[in-house]
């Protein structure tokens, strides 16, 4: 039978094996088995480190017998086994009931893979799977100097896996025949590379951990060209798209706008300024990201364009990710541009515009009106959530959509707003989550990018401290002074926690969380503290006397308005709120944030929220609570927010404390990422090389077309199921 990559392994491995792979592992061709790559190499003594172990991790480990002993139970019939292992790091024990492996006996050594477990303060394995190594056997893979540990399944373990591998090997005579390499002979040698087949047959069979380095590095080189190539064509394909030209006139909006700020434009705000104004004056539509340190100003960036568009003729749509920052940017741009903004009421301007807001809460009668307005174009600036999305929705002249917050959207909901214009209208996305440069240029490759660093002027900057009530009780108490002290200053204040609580129970879930588990992961922490608890505990004990309300996304529309109203308008103290708040919520004499079990928070999420005080002229403060232990991995996270305010630094840190595919979208699609090797962080220089050779290959006259190989590989990246995170990043 002649084996090719699109061999099923049903054919190869036979269905049962096949079958599990395929169900638990996503593997369903040869190419798919081997490009499922180890995760570690062991050595015998040398690794699995079985001290670094915790309980609910599901591993395999190397490890020697160090004792066996058989007795009866005492409780009830039959006998229990305890086997001890060791790696020379720690030990542990296997626990085997009514059932004893012969060959597991003093000095032998095995691969033993299982969910850890504990009793009586040890950690456990109870029946493990386990695979017993032994040199006089001719087990070769042994013999060898490495063992691979790959990622497996319940019921597909590693040395499966292994075994499943070397019968590939072992039929292609080592991969010669069976792996066509699809990159240039011309970058494989300007890199120093090796061929795929000696990549594949190294990180599968290494003798020494040289081996799996140059393995690694050439399959990281093909992750990343491939993803860089489809980045590449997404953009060259943008470039060819028919738009229209939006040029800048002289007193009109835009001047206005200008006018109209109660403050100046800082330099970082005017430079960027002008590179919109000059993109959005060309016919090719502007595909452009803009991110920003949290209050840098880019809703007025956003602002200006949106008014350069309108003076042009157009129309523009700010798609927001929630109703309230939705009714908030309808708000301000109203309040800012007056009776420009009002054209067709009593008091409007004649030369000015409509702003329209549409969300999916508006009564029947409300929404028919706003729909019309947008169709005829007497609204040239529209604000909505996904309602905008929806069919029914028309634009008479679409020709700006910014999108706010672009990580809540996926392309393909971008893709659907920009369809609603006769013709491809300009873009610009953004996010005041600072991106580190490989994942900007990774996941956001089809984009141009602009930067706001610089903070308006006259902003009173904001200290932030942790409060780790495990080991500071009183430290709480003096957090509910410092609210109290700002309140009684003319302050207000802000009361964040995970959920919203009520009749749900301890399952109700955050409305918003992308927070790191806990050390160690334990699944018998408490439940996260909830709005509506934490809210009556302070009415009725530290903040008793304030004027204290609530926001969640469970009020009505109506509710969270009104809230956010009273609140802006200084008629509530204290609002203890979910994590609704997160972005856009400018309320410019708050200066208290108070984050509630801040540990069940991401590290952006965190800055994200803290940007929400001191954005007026009076200094702030957060206080991030928690009953993480100081010491502990989680406190040292938290210390790291609390001592830095530079968005860019803590995005590095977010990166580093989260798994990679959360970041790239594939957590959210349940799917794999398509990412096994390359690291975001690690290989920044590796991936910034990789786009230029994308980009160089696809500048050429005949582009991908002397390569089929390449075309091969973009071709299945953009059909594949781990194209997906691509599309949802």
């Amino acid at each position: 039978m002649a084996v090719t990559m699109q061999t099923p392994l049903a054919r190869v491995l036979g269905p049962k094996t096949a079958t599990g792979m395929a169900d638990q592992l996503g593997l369903h061709t040869v190419r798919d088995l081997l490009r499922h790559y180890p995760r570690r190499y062991a050595r015998r003594g040398e690794m699995a480190r079985l001290d670094d172990l915790q309980k609910g991790d599901r591993v395999t480990i190397l490890a020697q017998v160090k004792s066996v002993n058989t007795r009866k139970m005492r409780q009830r019939h039959g006998t229990i086994t305890e086997v001890t292992v060791g790696d020379g790091a720690g030990s542990m024990k296997l626990v085997f009931f009514n059932s004893r492996h012969a060959r597991l006996v003093h000095g032998a050594w095995g691969l033993f893979a299982g969910t850890v477990g504990s009793y009586g303060g040890s950690l456990q394995f109870t029946h493990p799977d386990c695979h017993l190594l032994d040199d006089d056997t001719g087990d070769d893979e042994w013999a060898r100097a490495l063992v691979p540990i790959y990622p497996a399944s319940k019921d597909i373990s590693s040395w499966v896996i292994q075994k499943s591998v070397k019968l590939l090997l072992d039929a292609s005579g080592g991969l010669g025949e069976l792996v066509v390499d699809p990159l240039p002979d011309e970058i494989r040698a300007r890199h120093n590379l090796l061929s795929l087949p000696a990549a594949l047959l190294d990180i599968h069979r290494p003798i020494t951990f040289d081996d799996v380095e140059r393995a690694s590095h050439r399959l990281k080189w093909d992750e990343a060209l491939t993803l860089q190539l489809t980045l590449a064509a997404r953009r060259r394909a943008a470039a060819l798209e028919p738009g229209t030209a939006r040029p800048r006139r002289t007193g009109g909006l835009l001047d206005a706008v200008d006018a109209a700020l109660p403050f100046e434009l800082t330099d970082g705000q005017r430079a960027v300024g002008e590179e919109l104004a000059a993109e959005l004056d060309r016919e090719q539509p502007m595909h452009r990201l803009l991110q920003g340190e949290v209050g840098s100003g880019k809703t007025v960036v956003a602002l200006r364009a949106m008014a350069q568009v309108v003076d042009a003729g157009g129309q523009a749509a700010l798609l927001a990710p929630t109703e309230v920052l939705a009714a908030q940017h309808a708000r301000g741009i109203r309040e800012l541009l007056g009776p420009l903004g009002r054209a067709g009421e009593l008091d409007g301007a004649a030369d000015g515009t409509r702003v329209t807001l549409l969300t999916g809460s508006l009564k029947a009668a409300a929404r028919r009106e706003a729909r019309a307005e947008v169709a005829d174009g007497r609204a040239g600036i529209v604000v909505g959530t996904h309602a905008l999305l929806q069919e029914g929705v028309e634009f008479a002249d679409l020709g700006l959509v910014v999108v706010d917050e672009q990580h809540r959207f996926g392309v393909e909901q971008r893709d659907a707003l920009r369809a609603k214009g006769s013709r491809p209208p300009h873009v610009l996305v953004m996010t005041a989550t600072p991106i580190p440069r490989t994942v900007a240029m990774t996941v956001y490759g089809d984009l141009e990018i602009s930067t706001l660093r610089q903070l308006p002027s006259g902003r009173g900057g904001v200290s932030s401290s942790v409060v780790p009530v495990a080991e500071k009780p009183l430290w709480l108490d003096r957090a509910w002074e410092r609210v109290r002290e700002e309140v009684a200053a003319g302050r207000q204040a802000y009361i964040v926690c995970p959920r919203i609580g009520d009749v749900t129970g301890p399952d109700d879930e955050p409305e918003d969380a992308d927070g790191a588990p806990p050390d160690g992961g334990s699944d018998d922490r408490r439940p996260p503290l909830a709005v509506l608890d934490v809210a009556e505990m302070l009415t009725a004990g530290p903040l008793r006397g304030l004027r204290l309300d609530v926001l969640h996304g469970r009020l009505s529309p109506e509710d969270k308005e009104s809230r956010m109203r009273a609140f802006a308008a200084r008629e509530i103290d204290v609002l203890v709120a979910t994590t609704v708040v997160e972005v856009g919520v400018d309320v410019p004499n708050a200066t208290v944030m108070v984050v509630m079990d801040a540990d069940r928070f991401g590290v952006s999420q965190l800055h994200q929220l803290r940007g929400r005080v001191a954005r007026g002229r009076h200094a702030g403060l957060c206080l991030l609570v928690t009953d993480a232990r100081v010491a502990s991995s989680t406190g040292q996270r938290l210390a790291s927010v609390a001592a830095t305010s530079d968005g860019f630094e803590l995005a590095r840190l977010d990166l580093e404390t989260r798994r990679e595919g959360d970041v790239l979208g594939a957590a959210q699609s349940g799917r794999r990422s398509g990412i096994r090797l390359l690291s975001l962080l690690e290989d920044e220089e590796l991936i910034a090389t990789a786009r230029a050779e994308a980009t160089a290959l696809l500048a050429t006259e005949r582009g991908l077309a002397d390569h089929p190989g390449l075309a091969a590989e973009v071709a299945a990246l953009a059909t594949d199921e781990r194209a997906e995170w691509l599309e949802k990043a």
